[in-house]
């Protein structure tokens, strides 16, 4: 099965996705981006409280034979994609627009425009927005069981307990 249709129980509904898409598309018009013309990803992490916990993400390649994926990665103002880890997967972050809060196993810095960070398997990380930011991800292919969160109510990735 396609990983993408694996994250649809995280997802938010259709009616609030519409709302979140037009202020999403505003901000990119302000910053001179277009994204890919592919349907994003947006997801509130199962918990039903999308400006707080989760993010939108267009997923541009996920090459599972060929071992990479690219994604690009749009957080609001104070909306966190939460805590978590990969057993097997290795990603980089480089941020184009705006600015996070990133915690990375359990140290926090603010990450701006231009900066990266490299995050190794099996290491917790977590980002906030600080204002709308804008970060690539460059990593080895997604795979949803390779999601270990933190918060074990996350009904998605490895560790979820059905």
């Amino acid at each position: 099965m396609n990983e993408l249709n694996k994250t649809k129980k995280i997802s938010v509904n259709k009616n609030s996705a519409f709302g979140y898409q037009k202020k999403i598309n505003s901000q990119l018009a302000q910053w001179k981006i277009t994204m890919p013309k592919i349907k994003p990803l947006m997801s509130d992490f199962g918990l039903g409280d999308f400006l707080q916990t989760g993010l939108t993400e267009y997923w541009i390649a996920n090459e599972i034979t060929s071992g990479y994926c690219g994604k690009f990665l749009f957080v609001f103002d104070g909306q966190t994609c939460p805590y978590h880890r990969h057993k097997t997967k290795v990603e980089t972050f480089f941020i184009l627009k705006g600015s996070v809060l990133m915690n990375y196993t359990g140290k926090k810095s603010v990450m701006k425009q231009g900066d990266t960070l490299k995050v190794n398997k099996w290491k917790y990380h977590s980002f906030t927005g600080i204002g709308p930011a804008l970060l690539l991800e460059i990593s080895m292919p997604c795979i949803v069981a390779d999601n270990y969160f933190f918060d074990r109510s996350i009904p998605f990735g490895g560790n979820y307990q059905k």
